[in-house]
Order: C-alpha cells, then structure tokens, then sequence
C-alpha cells in the first residue's frame, strides 16, 4: 500500500530570528510522520494557494505543527501576553484545518497545532502563563512535567498503560477547562500551581473523529517518552485508513 500523503503547516523558517533553528524544528516532524510511514506535504506560508488547493485535495491526513503564537484577534480578544504572531500562518492553518474537517480525514496538533484546533473550534487561549516555558530548542536544557492522561480517552488508547509520564514542555501560552472549544473534550491535564489544571490535550467528542492535540512535542525524540511514538504510528495508521477509503 501507498505510504499516506500528510500535510503538515510549518513555520516559515525567513519570518524567524534563528532561521536554522526554524528549519531543524520543521524538519523533526517530517522525520517522524516518515519513521512512522507517511509522505508528508509540506506547506508554509509563503506557499501560492495553487499549491495550497493541491495539497488540500491529496492530504490523507492533517498535522498543524508548533510555532509562534496565535493571533488573539482570532479569539476575540486583545493583545495582552501573545507574542510574535504571524496572521500569515494563521490563516493557512486555519484553510487547512476547514480543508481536512471537510475532507473528514485525521487532525493532529503539536504545541501551537494544539492551540490553533481549540481556537478553530471557537475556543480561547489563556495568553500567558509561567513555568512551562522551557530553554529555547534545541538547548539540552528541557522543562519536563507530569502529564495526567484521561483513562477513557482516544489518547491513553493510544499510548497504552503510560500513566507515569513526564513530557516535554515550551509554551508559555495554555488552555484551560473553561477556554475548551465546543465539541473537543479533555484527554490529558497537567497541574500549575497558579492556575489549577491546564489542558495538555485534546481530542473530538465524535468517537469516529480521528482527531487529537498535544501541547508537548513527541517529534522531539531525546526529551519525549519513547511511548509518543505510538501517537505517530496511530495518526498515520488513521491516515492511511482514509486513503484506503477514498481510493
């Protein structure tokens, strides 16, 4: 069988300050989706929207990947923690996200992915919190914290019995219980000692909607339990699925 196509947004490596940096990150998740099987389709925003229409139309499944800050004007709100926001990316995540729930094939988010899901669902993003933002990648020095998985979700089917995790952290920006879009519910929590439980991922209401976020980052190999490589594995597996249905 033909390894599935997935479109993965990235970060335009000339709109940051460490252009090299930004392409090595981009590049680990294309590593993983192809240690787990998958052709990937990268797109960023400097893509034409020919290009965009193409991929759109061949993707068997969805990643958003991590990133700079999502623009508060999407939520409704005014800038008061966001930084470094990129209306351009926006606004190709958000083409790609309508793109892939109107096509019904798999959505995974990463970090920001996790973020732009919640907020694409019409739900909110607390702008700015302390102690989970880790040193700059690819520092050796990484923030890690416990991870509390739903037992009943599509997530800890997933990752198995893995109930003593400890995950990857770099974002400063976060949901909570009560920014939660409609229709997503909460797969896995971790605990702030400022602001009670944060959301660490999400997944669809509809149990035969392949869809999940994660706000730690499992391509990051050296700092994430080796269990997350299952969620790469699952995201193709539902992926090729799809392409198997629609061929």
């Amino acid at each position: 069988m033909d390894r599935p196509r997935i479109g993965v947004t990235l970060a335009d490596p000339g709109a940051s300050s460490d252009p090299e940096a930004a392409a090595t990150k981009n590049r680990r998740y294309l590593e993983a989706l192809e240690r787990a099987g998958a052709e990937p389709l990268p797109l960023d925003e400097r893509d034409s929207k020919t290009l965009r229409v193409e991929a759109w139309a061949a993707m068997d499944g969805l990643l958003l990947s991590g990133g700079a800050d999502i623009d508060p004007a999407r939520y409704g709100e005014a800038l008061t923690g966001a930084r470094s926001v990129q209306p351009g990316r926006d606004a190709l995540e958000d083409e790609a996200y309508r793109a892939a729930l109107a096509a019904g094939v798999p959505v995974l988010g990463v970090c920001r992915g996790l973020q732009a899901i919640n907020v694409f669902a019409g739900g909110s993003l607390m702008q700015h919190l302390d102690g989970h933002e880790g040193e700059p990648y690819p520092s050796s020095e990484v923030t890690r914290h416990r991870l509390e998985l739903a037992a009943d979700s599509r997530l800890a089917a997933i990752l198995g019995d893995a109930s003593e995790l400890e995950v990857n952290s770099y974002h400063h920006q976060a949901i909570t219980a009560d920014r939660l879009a409609p229709g997503l519910r909460i797969s896995a929590i971790a605990e702030h000692a400022d602001v009670g439980d944060l959301v660490e991922a999400v997944e669809s209401t509809d149990p035969d909607r392949w869809l999940v976020g994660v706000q730690c980052h499992p391509e990051r190999t050296e700092s994430s339990p080796p269990v997350f490589e299952r969620l790469w594995q699952a995201f193709v597996a539902a992926s090729a699925e799809r392409a198997g249905r629609r061929s």
